[in-house]
């Protein structure tokens, strides 16, 4: 039996289907502390697929939203946003 069409639209083609994929993978991880390192890897994928957000005013926001829609509703967007933002000030850009 074949999966409905549904499932396997692709949500951002720029990021691509094994992102979202690795998404939803990610949000069935139990905890936070689980998941971080693999939102973390997500976030990068975001990143690198939508450059044009590196200095949009809520790019914290954006790429959590798109995480989330890539997850099919399995990640918080604070969590991601969060993870954004921790990645930005390791990287000395400051707050996002």
């Amino acid at each position: 039996m074949t999966a409905p069409a549904t499932d396997r639209r692709i949500v951002d083609r720029q990021v691509g289907r094994n992102a979202q994929l690795f998404a939803q993978a990610t949000g069935e991880l139990g905890t936070p502390a689980e998941r971080f390192p693999y939102v973390r890897i997500l976030v990068s994928l975001i990143e690198t697929a939508h450059p044009e957000w590196s200095q949009a005013p809520h790019k914290a926001r954006q790429v959590a939203e798109l995480a989330v829609t890539l997850s099919g509703g399995a990640l918080d967007a604070d969590e991601v946003a969060d993870v954004v933002r921790v990645r930005d000030e390791e990287r000395g850009l400051g707050a996002a």
